[in-house]
Parts: C-alpha cells; sequence; structure tokens
C-alpha cells in the first residue's frame, strides 16, 4: 500500500519554528535562575508548555498540515500564555 504524502503549509512551519524558539528561550532563561527551588518550580510549571510543544511538532512531522494542527497550536499558545501569566520570567 502506497504511504499517504504529508500535506506542508510553509506558514504553519513559521509559527512552529516561532514556538521553538520561544521554548528555548524560556528554557535558557530558566536556566539561568540561580535558586535551585525557584528553578525546579519554573522547570515543573513549564513541562506542560515543553509537551504540548513537542506534540505539536511531531504531529506535524508525523502526519503534515491537517485539521488536528490549528487545535494543537491553540493548545500549544493557550499553555504558553499561561505560564506567562503565572510565571514572571
Amino acid at each position: 500500500m502506497a504511504k499517504k504524502r504529508r500535506k506542508l503549509n510553509k506558514e504553519f512551519e513559521r509559527k512552529i519554528y516561532s514556538s521553538k524558539k520561544s521554548v528555548e528561550l524560556v528554557l535558557a532563561k530558566i536556566y539561568d535562575i540561580d535558586d535551585e527551588d525557584i528553578q525546579k518550580e519554573y522547570m515543573s510549571a513549564f513541562k506542560k508548555v515543553v509537551y504540548i510543544y513537542d506534540e505539536l511538532k511531531e504531529d506535524y512531522e508525523r502526519q503534515g498540515f491537517s485539521d488536528n494542527s490549528e487545535e494543537l497550536l491553540t493548545n500549544y499558545k493557550n499553555a504558553f500564555n499561561l505560564f506567562e501569566s503565572e510565571f514572571e520570567i
């Protein structure tokens, strides 16, 4: 059986790349925190954002742009915004 081609979307790829840079920036800032307890608290809270980003990226790599893509991106943005509103970094 022939494998179905992934549908690609350049605009969506830019959004994923931008999301990756945002995650990397926040992780770098968290790693720069000197107080170990505070660093662990931030890392624990940010884990959900990283998980959702990984899910978004893997879904796009596996399936390409699909009906689920925008929903995953929205979930990522909501989680990131929630983290930013609760933690000042």
